[in-house]
């Protein structure tokens, strides 16, 4: 469970933004893996986290559950400079919580909170990012991730009937992102909301 320890020791969008941009500027990445390939993760992750700031809007549903969503949430995700999938969905979390007051968005980095981490696992996996949702009182409402349910629903098809390498996949996926534009994470997030607040005044 999330304790009010880890939120203390959290960062906002803004800090890790802050954080991407000064590892990028020294050639190094989060966690103890400074590869090449890692550290380039990062740069081009960096792009994308601009580009999606820029060019995503933000939707009228999500602009709608303000009037809706009056009570205090907290938004745990936990990520890594070097996840692509981080890259492009944590800045759209970021943009749907500038949109409404009640939710603080707050980031952990995964490689330093393992035991967390473990809690919060994906078939297994320590697939990033992972977003818990909290109440006012630290209440477990509910989780979202590491990607949005079309690419997740892709993925699993491929490893049971293979048709291409995960290499190959991952591109696909950077290029449905990019499509997309943050719209299908938008409509999960307003239904998944609907469903943890348990409201009805949310758009559809």
């Amino acid at each position: 469970m999330i304790t009010q320890k880890d939120i203390d020791k959290s960062m906002s969008f803004e800090e890790l933004y802050q954080l991407v941009e000064q590892l990028v500027k020294n050639r190094r990445s989060t966690g103890e893996d400074q590869s090449e390939a890692m550290v380039n993760y990062t740069k081009l992750n960096f792009s994308r986290m601009k580009r999606i700031l820029k060019t995503t809007p933000i939707s009228k549903d999500v602009i709608n559950t303000v009037s809706c969503l009056n009570d205090k949430l907290t938004w745990i995700v936990l990520t890594e400079s070097w996840c692509g999938d981080a890259a492009q969905n944590i800045p759209v979390f970021a943009q749907i919580a500038e949109a409404n007051p009640n939710i603080n968005l707050r980031i952990l980095l995964r490689d330093e909170n393992i035991d967390l981490m473990n809690q919060y696992l994906t078939n297994g996996g320590m697939s990033i990012p992972k977003l818990i949702c909290l109440d006012e009182n630290l209440n477990e409402l509910g989780t979202w991730g590491p990607r949005p349910k079309y690419l997740q629903d892709w993925l699993y098809e491929n490893k049971a009937n293979p048709k291409m390498e995960m290499s190959e996949l991952k591109k696909e996926f950077q290029v449905w992102y990019t499509k997309d534009k943050g719209q299908t994470l938008q409509k999960e997030m307003v239904l998944l909301m609907k469903k943890w607040e348990n409201k009805d005044c949310f758009s559809l």
